[in-house]
């Protein structure tokens, strides 16, 4: 009776703001709190795959891989584990409930990043022009938007910032680490329009790296 009644409560909250997670994760507002820490936290994967010197000593030593062949191994661990998750319906915390019958944020998001930084164009510093904002936008973009919707801001306002914060990252890498500056305008739009999509068979974590990504590889021969 008590989970009843707790079940038609969640699905009243979710109705009454479909933009708020926290009544569909696991750990309500502290599992929700957790999944955007790491979201945010995937920030530090450039840094360490593109400029952290020892990277390539440490996976060699431990894997007898290369930077490339780790992330590889790694993309592979990803399907193999969302393969037996989904195989027994298993949610965790952080995770949202209805993530036990699809695919789920985390999987798509560790995939795509992988992706990234197999396939992004390697220019600029260290190589890490195109990889580090991409990434970089994900990591804080996303997590940025989805707050924005949960405290129920006008789809304007929501489409601004993100673009505002997308088109910051985008310059200050065009500064700091060689990025072409003039595409900031364009790849900051396909970005933010990238997270808008609301698709069951593929998250947002996915859009936001890999549309800008093939349109990063379609761009390349001409920069």
């Amino acid at each position: 009776m008590v989970n009843k009644m707790e079940n038609e409560s969640t699905v009243e909250l979710i109705q009454a703001n479909p933009d708020d997670h926290v009544p569909a994760s696991v750990g309500g507002f502290s599992g929700h709190l957790f999944r955007r820490l790491f979201h945010v936290g995937m920030a530090i994967i450039p840094f360490l795959y593109y400029y952290w010197e020892g990277l390539d000593y440490w996976v060699d030593l431990i894997f007898s891989f290369n930077p490339q062949q780790l992330v590889s191994f790694v993309a592979f661990l990803f399907l193999i584990i969302e393969g037996i998750r989904l195989k027994f319906g298993l949610v965790v915390f952080g995770q949202r409930d209805y993530e036990s019958k699809q695919l789920s944020a985390f999987f798509w998001g560790g995939l795509s990043v992988c992706l990234v930084l197999l396939l992004a164009p390697e220019e600029g510093l260290q190589n890490s022009a195109f990889g580090m904002p991409l990434i970089l936008s994900l990591s804080f973009i996303d997590p940025l938007m989805g707050e924005l919707r949960r405290a129920k801001c006008s789809a304007r306002t929501v489409i601004k910032l993100g673009y505002v914060g997308t088109f910051t990252i985008w310059v200050a890498c065009s500064l700091i680490i060689e990025t072409p500056l003039f595409i900031a305008p364009f790849i900051s739009a396909i970005i933010v329009a990238s997270e808008w999509p609301r698709l069951t068979w593929i998250d947002d974590n996915a859009t936001m790296l890999l549309i800008p990504l093939a349109f990063l590889l379609l761009l390349a021969p001409f920069l």
